[in-house]
C-alpha cells in the first residue's frame, strides 16, 4: 500500500478550504458584471499578464461577466520614441496632436488590445477586442482643462489636442456581447461628434463603462497597494463622502486623486462599488472578489 504523503494532503486540504471560502462570494457575484481596468506594471510583466488572463476566464467560468478596459501609456511612449515623434504631458495627460493620436490608436487598438484578447483565448476564454469607436461604444468630446498662470494669476485654457472625455457609453453593446459568453476587451479610444478620434485616459474610460453597465464591481488595477492613511497604512473601505474628505485634507494626493475621482464617478453613475487594488499582486482580482478580507480600498456609496 502506497504511503500517504502528509505534506501533499495538507496542501490539498488547504486548497479545499480556499474553495469553500470562495463559494459564497461566487454565488453573490453570479450573473453580475465586473469591469476591470487593466494597466500599469501588471500589463508589462508577462507572468502577471498570463495570470490576469486566466483570472478573467475563471471569473466567467464561475458565472460572472468580466469586461476589461486597458491602458498602454508606456507602450505608446516607446512607439513614439521609435518614430521620433515628440510627446509632452500636461497634468499627467499626454498632449495628443494629429500624428500622435494616429499612433495612440494603432498601439492601443492594435498590438495591446489583440495581445490581451489572445492571452484570454489561450487561457480558455472567448474574448473580443474593441475600441471605443466600434459600434459607437464610447462617444467622446474634447477634454477642456484650465490652469492658473502663477505670474499673472489669469486662468488659461490648455489645449491638449485630441485628448477626450466620455460623454456616452453604449452599454447595451457590451451587455449583448457578455450575453454571448464573450469577454469584451476595450481600448480607450473615443469617437467625436464629427468623427474625430480621441485618446481617453484609461481609468476615466473604465469608470464610465462601469457606470454604464451598472457594474457590481469596478476594479481599478494600479501600481500601489490602495489608499493609504497619513501613517502609510492601507484604508480598506471608504464611503464616497469619506473619500472626498481625505482629498480635502490632503491624505489623498497626487496621482491618487484622479483615480479616486474616477471611482466616485463610477459609483455615483451606477456601479455598486469600486476598488483600487495592487495589480502587481498575483491573482489580486480573485483575492478581492472571493475572500472575506478582500484587497485594496473599496469605495462605496454614502
Amino acid at each position: 500500500m502506497k504511503p500517504i504523503d502528509l505534506k501533499r494532503r495538507a496542501e490539498w486540504l488547504s486548497k479545499a478550504g480556499i474553495l469553500t471560502e470562495a463559494l459564497p462570494f461566487m454565488r453573490r457575484y453570479s450573473g453580475k458584471t465586473v469591469v476591470v481596468k487593466y494597466g500599469g506594471h501588471a500589463m508589462g510583466d508577462d507572468d502577471l499578464a498570463g495570470k490576469f488572463a486566466a483570472d478573467m476566464v475563471l471569473l466567467q467560468q464561475v458565472g460572472m461577466n468580466p469586461v476589461v478596459v486597458h491602458g498602454g501609456g508606456p507602450q505608446i511612449g516607446r512607439m513614439l520614441e521609435r518614430l521620433a515623434i515628440k510627446s509632452e504631458f500636461i497634468d499627467g495627460l499626454r498632449v495628443t496632436d494629429k500624428a500622435t493620436v494616429e499612433i495612440v490608436e494603432m498601439v492601443l487598438s492594435g498590438a495591446i488590445n489583440k495581445g490581451i484578447v489572445a492571452a484570454i483565448n489561450r487561457a480558455g476564454g472567448k474574448a473580443i477586442g474593441l475600441s471605443g469607436k466600434d459600434g459607437g461604444l464610447i462617444r467622446a468630446r474634447k477634454l477642456r482643462r484650465t490652469k492658473i498662470d502663477p505670474d499673472s494669476n489669469i486662468e488659461k485654457v490648455l489645449d491638449l489636442g485630441f485628448v477626450g472625455e466620455p460623454v456616452a457609453i453604449e452599454g447595451g453593446l457590451l451587455n449583448t456581447l457578455v450575453a454571448q459568453d464573450l469577454i469584451p476587451v476595450v481600448a480607450p479610444i473615443g469617437l467625436g461628434e464629427d468623427g474625430e478620434t480621441y485618446n481617453i485616459n484609461a481609468d476615466t474610460a473604465a469608470g464610465a463603462v462601469a457606470a454604464a453597465v451598472d457594474a457590481s464591481r469596478f476594479l481599478l488595477l494600479t501600481d500601489v497597494e490602495g489608499v493609504l492613511d497619513k501613517q502609510g497604512r492601507l484604508i480598506p473601505e471608504l464611503t464616497v463622502s469619506q473619500a472626498r474628505g481625505l482629498i480635502h485634507d490632503g491624505t489623498i494626493s497626487g496621482g491618487m486623486i484622479p483615480k479616486i475621482e474616477t471611482c466616485i464617478e463610477a459609483v455615483e453613475g451606477g456601479a455598486e462599488g469600486a476598488v483600487i487594488i495592487d495589480g502587481r499582486v498575483q491573482h489580486g482580482v480573485l483575492l478581492e472578489l472571493f475572500t472575506s478580507h478582500g484587497m485594496g480600498t473599496w469605495i462605496k456609496r454614502g
